[in-house]
């Protein structure tokens, strides 16, 4: 190659490199009539959240550009007015399109130019507006009618004719338009058409046959290879009804439902991403008791086999320690053992405590919730739960045997009193004990029933639980 050659090609790629960082990856114009030299944001969607991308500024005739060097994400974005009111723009495959509207009506008077998923998109909004101002008086003569069965069947009538005009304005739409996103967002959001139930070998229709074909089939119309679902609040929906209306609520059950959406999200890097992240903090900051076990099973199953590739090494130790701590102490486990002094300078073992259920009670003297919670629980225990076979293991944080001694005189605590004066125990660590009063119930085999419930909770629990050993036997 000579050197008039090389030159040229040396030139091509330096006008090339300083076109394309040049050269605007989108540019959205937008007119607002009726608002003049202020500043509009503009946002998006992600999940169950809106986030502000950027700050537009408005002229005097209402005009603004959205525009960037980088390739704008896709999903539903969200150009808000200072006065919080907003209204939704569709980013896809188009990149350069304008958009006209004022303050009165954002979508009744939206015009859209060079942007066919938009021009679509408000063509939807306007049609179910419409659609909403029809259902509106049937909704108010149903409520004013529904004692009469007669005018309230023909209302719902009326009322399920409409919503199945919808359904087949969404039906018809994409089938014309099966490729745009527009077609996606419709069939994501969409629910399985349950055909009628098979019958039974006995001649019986089988009464679980919907359930489990809904369940079955309710991620049917989810792209989980487009990430731009994830710039919209459908996947977050989605995943909440599945996991919590369509998955019993047990964390074995949760788990598995967990780790069968993100297997189907391996489809996109980043959706599998978003899947894990959101499922594992979830059922980690979960405050419903034992759904930390989700947590610990998610974990052992993406971060502890390295498919958990956004995590490096100081987040994959956090989480990975975290979840190391949690098993152990997770419902149904056996309780670590704890051997400590107790009040009398007599050792202690929590697995020789001889009862039919134990109280493990990690408190502080110097705590103020302590100082109404354990009086509290000591009622409780004399009045209540002694008889039933309950004994308490009271655990002290601190080391001020003087505190501890007086906290338990003045306060009659006559369970088992234990405290680790001079730091030589690990159970602040092994029990993830960060702050006080933390309370454990205990079988007879020293196996976690319940955990860190409130005093307040206890007698309830107790109660119920009782009566459900009771049910056990019976059966």
């Amino acid at each position: 190659m000579n050197k008039i050659t090389i030159l040229f090609l040396a030139l091509l790629f330096n006008f090339n490199f300083a076109y394309s960082k040049d050269k605007q990856a989108y540019n959205i114009k937008i007119k607002i009539n009726n608002l003049s030299n202020t500043q509009c944001y503009m946002g998006y969607h992600f999940a169950e959240k809106q986030y502000v991308s950027d700050t537009i500024k408005v002229d005097d005739k209402g005009n603004m550009v959205f525009s960037g060097t980088k390739p704008l994400d896709g999903g539903i974005y969200l150009v808000v007015t200072p006065n919080k009111k907003y209204f939704e723009v569709i980013i896809a495959d188009e990149t350069e399109f304008s958009l006209e509207t004022d303050t009165l009506d954002f979508v009744k008077h939206m015009k859209v130019k060079g942007s066919k998923e938009n021009e679509w998109f408000y063509a939807y909004l306007n049609y179910m507006a419409n659609k909403s101002k029809e259902l509106e008086p049937l909704n108010k003569k149903y409520e004013a009618l529904k004692a009469n069965k007669d005018s309230a069947e023909t209302i719902r009538a009326k009322m399920s004719k409409i919503d199945n005009e919808v359904k087949e304005y969404k039906i018809n739409f994409m089938k014309e338009h099966p490729t745009s996103f527009l077609s996606k967002i419709f069939r994501t959001s969409q629910d399985p058409e349950v055909p009628p139930a098979p019958k039974l070998a006995n001649g019986r229709t089988d009464s679980t046959f919907a359930y489990k074909y809904f369940k079955t089939h309710f991620f049917d119309g989810v792209d989980f290879s487009d990430a731009r679902l994830l710039r919209t609040p459908l996947i977050y929906n989605k995943y909440k009804q599945y996991l919590e209306k369509l998955t019993y609520q047990i964390p074995d059950s949760i788990a598995e439902a967990c780790i069968y959406i993100a297997e189907k999200a391996k489809a996109n890097k980043e959706v599998f991403k978003y899947t894990v992240v959101h499922t594992t903090s979830t059922y980690e900051s979960s405050k419903i008791m034992g759904m930390d076990a989700v947590f610990v099973r998610l974990v052992e199953e993406y971060y502890n086999t390295g498919q958990a590739f956004w995590a490096d090494s100081t987040l994959l130790f956090k989480i990975t320690d975290r979840a190391r701590v949690l098993k152990p102490l997770l419902l149904g486990k056996k309780a670590p053992n704890l051997l400590l002094y107790d009040d009398k300078n007599v050792l202690q073992q929590l697995w020789g405590v001889k009862s039919k259920y134990t109280i493990l009670c990690f408190w502080d003297p110097d705590c103020s919730h302590c100082k109404k919670t354990v009086p509290k629980l000591a009622e409780i225990y004399h009045n209540n739960l002694k008889a039933k076979g309950f004994e308490v293991y009271g655990v002290c944080t601190e080391t001020e045997g003087a505190k501890w001694h007086k906290f338990i005189e003045e306060n009659k605590l006559d369970w088992i009193n234990v405290a680790d004066l001079e730091l030589h125990n690990t159970f602040r660590s092994v029990y993830d004990i960060s702050s006080t009063p933390v309370i454990f119930i205990l079988n007879e085999k020293k196996e976690i029933i319940a955990k860190k419930i409130g005093v307040e909770q206890l007698e309830e629990f107790t109660d119920n639980y009782l009566k459900m050993e009771q049910k056990k036997k019976l059966n």
